[in-house]
Order: structure tokens, then sequence, then C-alpha cells
């Protein structure tokens, strides 16, 4: 299955520069390191956001659990960093309704 409205996804950019790309986060910080392979860092946040938009809009979909926040979806798939390496993650999506627009809950190593 396809994320709904995947091509309105929503990255929150302090997300991703403050927490996931964060070198300093007491727990972003080993996820930096992960994405860092790839060569994702503070330098390359838009790069980041793009990757996981087109995770998005082109990955499998797995509809995950609903809370009163809505209903959350699992794509898995690879990213390609500026480094030319590729790395497998898993991101998780949050769709507040139906008919809403799904936004970025996290990205972990798969």
């Amino acid at each position: 299955m396809n994320l709904p409205n995947a091509h309105q996804a929503i990255v929150d950019e302090r997300k991703v520069r403050d927490y996931l790309l964060s070198q300093s986060h007491p727990v972003g910080r080993f996820k930096a390191a992960f994405f860092s392979r790839a060569g994702f860092g503070s330098e390359s946040v838009e790069q980041f956001i793009t990757a996981l938009r087109d995770l998005a809009a082109n990955g499998q979909a797995e509809r995950g659990s609903s809370s009163e926040y809505g209903q959350k979806y699992l794509i898995s798939g690879k990213l390609t960093g500026p480094s030319g390496e590729t790395i497998q993650v898993t991101s998780v999506w949050i769709l507040p309704t139906p008919d809403g627009t799904p936004r970025l809950v996290t990205v972990y190593p798969r």
C-alpha cells in the first residue's frame, strides 16, 4: 500500500537538524552516527528531508498502531546519501485523519 497523501508529507526540519542528524543530542546522536555512514550530517539536512519524502512517496507502507493522534504507517527502504553510500532505514509516519497530511514521526536503522 502507498502512504495516503504521500505527496503532501511533512518533515520537520528542526526534528532532522536537532535530533536525527545531531551529533550532540543525547538520543539522536546514535541515529546521527548511523546516518553519517551515508554522508548525511548537519550540512545535508535538506538532502535528508528530500530522501525521506522520496521514500514516503515511493515506498511500500505498512499500517502500524493507531492512537488518539492518528494512524501510524511504517515505510522501510534505502536512502542514498551525499557520499553515495546506501543505508537501510524504517521511517514512521502519522496521519491524524484518513484524509490528513502525513507527518514524519521518526526514522531508525533497519
